[in-house]
């Protein structure tokens, strides 16, 4: 594909990018975003049930809604044992994601994780983390993104995905070097055996 090189490129954290390209104003990003630029009204209802599983990111060109891209993370074929062997040594599981209700609901279901949240801001992340910890918990955040440093750093252990962004891994005090959930339970083994 031929590119063209964007000017005035703004990042909205939680909520997508926006900036020109070839002298129209483009927005890329969620839900969110296309209220604020004017793209969708309060009675826009674009279906994404069929894309279930998948992250729904909105483009708007000009102001106007002009189409949507859908992206699917596959869940690691390792990721099930590891939530399930987590749980089996009494721990609280909680998905905290920044993506909609649909895809989280559906994520969470196929990982039998009953405690979820969704369309969760970066700050959120770090604040929900803060208020399990002032109730008494001991909280162990894993994450790979940009999104997930605040979060990390506030855990009491912070676990960046090696696999992941720089930022997370400066973040988080400890690096999974695949990147894979298998990786928790090796440190704490590792830890309990220390």
């Amino acid at each position: 594909l031929s590119l063209s090189e964007p000017a005035g490129f703004q990042s909205q954290p939680g909520k997508g990018v926006r900036g020109t390209v070839e002298g129209k104003s483009i927005a890329i990003g969620n839900r969110a975003l296309m209220h604020t630029v004017g793209a969708f009204e309060s009675d826009t209802a674009i279906s994404v049930l069929k894309y279930l599983g998948s992250t729904i990111i909105y483009v708007a060109v000009d102001g106007r809604y002009a189409g949507y891209i859908a992206i699917a993370d596959p869940v690691k074929s390792s990721t099930p044992n590891a939530l399930r062997e987590l749980k089996a040594q009494g721990i609280r599981l909680l998905m905290l994601t920044g993506d909609n209700q649909f895809t989280a609901q559906e994520v969470a279901r196929s990982l039998h994780i009953e405690d979820f949240k969704a369309e969760v801001l970066p700050a959120q992340k770090a604040e929900i983390i803060s208020r399990l910890q002032n109730e008494g918990r001991v909280v162990a955040m894993a994450g790979d993104g940009i999104n997930d440093a605040p979060a990390l750093a506030q855990a009491d252990v912070g676990m960046a995905m090696g696999t992941g962004t720089d930022i997370a891994m400066e973040s988080g005090g400890i690096t999974l070097v695949k990147g894979d959930l298998e990786g928790i339970l090796r440190a704490r083994k590792l830890s309990h055996a220390t």
